[in-house]
Formats: C-alpha cells, structure tokens, sequence
C-alpha cells in the first residue's frame, strides 16, 4: 500500500476587519465586520471551500489595548461573543471546524465543558476549544479580581481545569466525573452523550515553560509565533520532545504557527500592498500596541528613534514578550522601527510576495521539521483571505502539499487525530 503523503493543516484566524492594526484603515476593509454576521459567514464559507482544517475565533473578556487611540481601540475591541458566533456559524457550514478561544481564568469548567461539547453536537462534531489563561490586566478588572494572577498560579488553576474537562467531556456516568480539586469541584457528568468525534479538539498557544509542560499534557494542537525557522524548529523539537514524559506520540499534537501572508500576482504588486498598510500605522497606536504586549505602561517616555530599554519579567505573556525583546535586539531595531514591525502581525511570522514564494516559505518550514500546518493571519478582510485562498491554497495543493478536499466530516478527521479513548 502507498503511505499517503504528509500534508499540511491550515487554520484561518478570523479577526473582524483583519489582524493588522491598522486594517480597519484599508479602503477594501469593512469597518463594522466585528457585529456583521453576513461578513463572517462569507469568510466562513470562503475558508471551507478553500478546504481549511478549521476557523478560529479568538476572543478577551475586556476591551483590548485601552490605552491604543479611540478609532483603532474600538475597531479591534467590538465583536460577539465566539462561542455564540460559532454556533451561528455552524449552520452556515458543513466541513470546516469552528474553534474558540475561552480563559481558564474567568470560567468554570463544567458550564464550559458543557457550552463546547454543546457546539460540538450542533456542528456534527466540529468544535476546538483554545485554552487560555488570559494575560491581561484589563480582564481582570472585570471578573472582581484584585489583580491579575501570577503566571505560575495561572497555569497550574488551567492544568487542573482541563483535567476537569477532559473527564466531563469523556461522558462517563457511574460517578467517575466527580472531581474535588485544588481549585475545583464536580460533582455531576454533563446532560449530553459523548462527542460526535470523541471529545472536541483541545487547542493551546502558551510557549512559556509551564506553558508548553500543559500542552504536551492536554492539546491537540498547539498555536505559536516564530520570526525565524530556527526559532520555530526549536520551538516544534522541544514540545514534541515533551510528549513521551504524558504517554504522548509525535503525531497525538499539532503545532501550527501563526503566519501573516501578503500575497499577490507579482513580488512587486504584494509589496507595494504591504508597504500602503504600514503607513496606515499612526506611530503613538503602533507603540501603544507594543507597550500592551510587553506589559509597559510608559515605553512612549522613551526615545522613539531609539532602542528598546531593558525589562523586567513579565506577569502577562511572558513568551510574547521575550520574542519581542529578541527581535528586536538581534535586527537592532529602534522603538519605531520595532512598534511598526509588530503593529502588522503582533510578532508572528510574515510573508510578502508571490503565491509560489509565499508556498515556497511554507514548504520549507513544513517539510523542515518546524511545523505541522499554519494559522493564517489575514492582514485584512476580507481581501487578503481570498487572496491566500484563490492564489496560494492552489500552489499548496498542486504541490501535494494540501487536500483537494474533505475526507472526513469532523476536525479530528481533517487533522488527522485520533479519537479520544
């Protein structure tokens, strides 16, 4: 029998007017997508009959980047509820799986075992869950809390959380799903028979230490930023490595990079989009941008021409952070310089140029051992998602590299997982 040939998973990463800061900027981006429901499921359905793995929405339990200018605030900060969403979404679709960010911080984990596993059945077996332990200040204001949580404290409140889950979701019924924890106590399984495939995908995107301990224990698939391929081999060679310690294969996750592709017809034509984009970036909303992910309130006191100032540890994303700080000493790139960079994809990975350069790069981290697929980061939408999907998805799949089509109707069946004992 012929092996069949490994191929890539594509995830697209749906974020109202698109992922770059200033998209809502773009004269083809449209300025209210966060509460049109027609806008996201034309990108829906954009993306399934692309064939993408799955659609995901991410989401915060407060307004994002408070101190960013009012315009660009609310351009990023109004949008529903994902669940809710993806439940909206579910009927407009047949194939494509729908996966969602909620905190391990702000919920508990029967009401949201019982919200995912409800999706699940809606969609036929579809739904992912991303686990997060939100990082942000903002969101803890909102929840009565007196602070944000430690780090450490909030990763061992998120082990404890998904062990809970994954009890619930495995349906049993003679009492076993009780749990008394730490953190956590359960006393009922859930009102709902067991997932039409096992139990909905588990999806992680911490890259601390303690983070990545809690992934290669729980996910499925693990989502990730890296500039370069050797950041991003290291990162894949140390998660997999992690496996064998929980009773894991290689194959039992995979790790898809965040990536912001600006694609067109010719290197020029895509350059010259990416190039009207950045100077859509008021310099104050770029650092602003910055200052949120490097958990800095006053980095605008600095010398904006110069370089960034040393840092304390963080209490907020702690990886994110020493990417940044990473970057920008090894390009010895000023404030400036260094807010404008991010400002495009937020730290992840970009590509500017053609269909086959743009597949090429792909390739190259695929094939390289660096990554089992992508999460797609469209610049703005939905422009640059159809440009992905009518020029690049076809290069990949002429390449053998990605489906022509679906083989089967869950998401574990398009990532290749298997189901859950």
């Amino acid at each position: 029998m012929t092996a069949v040939p490994r191929q890539m998973t594509l995830g697209a990463f749906l974020w109202a007017t698109g992922h770059h800061i200033a998209a809502w900027r773009h004269p083809k981006a449209h300025v209210t997508a966060g509460i049109d429901i027609d806008h996201y499921i034309q990108l829906a359905r954009m993306a399934e009959a692309a064939k993408f793995d799955m659609i995901f929405c991410e989401d915060a339990a407060g307004l994002r980047e408070a101190n960013v200018g009012i315009a660009s605030q609310t351009s990023r900060s109004i949008g529903f509820e994902p669940i809710s969403l993806l439940s909206a979404l579910a009927v407009q679709t047949s194939r494509i799986g729908l996966v969602s960010t909620a905190s391990t911080s702000y919920n508990e984990p029967y009401g949201l075992a019982r919200t995912f596993l409800s999706l699940d059945h809606l969609s036929g077996g579809r739904a992912g869950w991303n686990l997060v332990t939100s990082a942000s200040p903002i969101e803890a204001a909102n929840f009565g809390s007196t602070g944000l949580r430690p780090h450490a404290d909030r990763y061992e409140r998120a082990r404890e959380f998904a062990e809970v889950v994954a009890e619930l979701w495995r349906g049993k019924r003679d009492g076993a799903s009780s749990h008394d924890g730490q953190s956590f106590s359960v006393r009922d399984p859930l009102d709902l028979p067991q997932s039409p495939q096992g139990a909905p995908v588990l999806v992680q995107a911490g890259a601390s230490d303690i983070g990545r301990d809690l992934a290669a224990r729980t996910a499925d698939v693990v989502f990730t930023a890296a500039q370069t391929f050797e950041e991003a081999k290291a990162f894949y060679d140390d998660l997999k490595g992690r496996l064998a310690a929980y009773g894991r294969e290689p194959d039992d996750i995979k790790i898809m990079p965040g990536v912001a592709p600006v694609v067109a017809e010719t290197a020029a034509q895509a350059q010259e989009k990416y190039e009207a984009l950045q100077e859509l970036i008021p310099d104050d909303v770029g650092v602003a941008l910055l200052s949120s992910y490097l958990s800095i309130s006053d980095l605008g006191r600095y010398p904006i021409d110069g370089p960034l100032p040393e840092l304390p540890p963080s209490e907020g994303m702690q990886s994110r952070q020493a990417l940044v700080i990473e970057q920008s000493r090894r390009a010895n790139l000023s404030i400036r310089q260094l807010a404008r960079h991010f400002a495009g994809a937020r730290g992840h990975w970009r590509i500017v140029g053609t269909a086959a350069q743009v597949a090429d790069e792909l390739q190259a981290r695929f094939e390289g051992g660096a990554a089992d697929g992508f999460n797609v980061m469209p610049s703005y939408f939905p422009g640059e998602l159809d440009a992905f999907a009518t020029l690049v998805v076809p290069e990949l799949q002429r390449r053998g590299l990605f489906r022509k089509d679906y083989e089967g109707r869950t998401l574990r069946d398009h990532l290749g997982l298997k189901r859950p004992a």
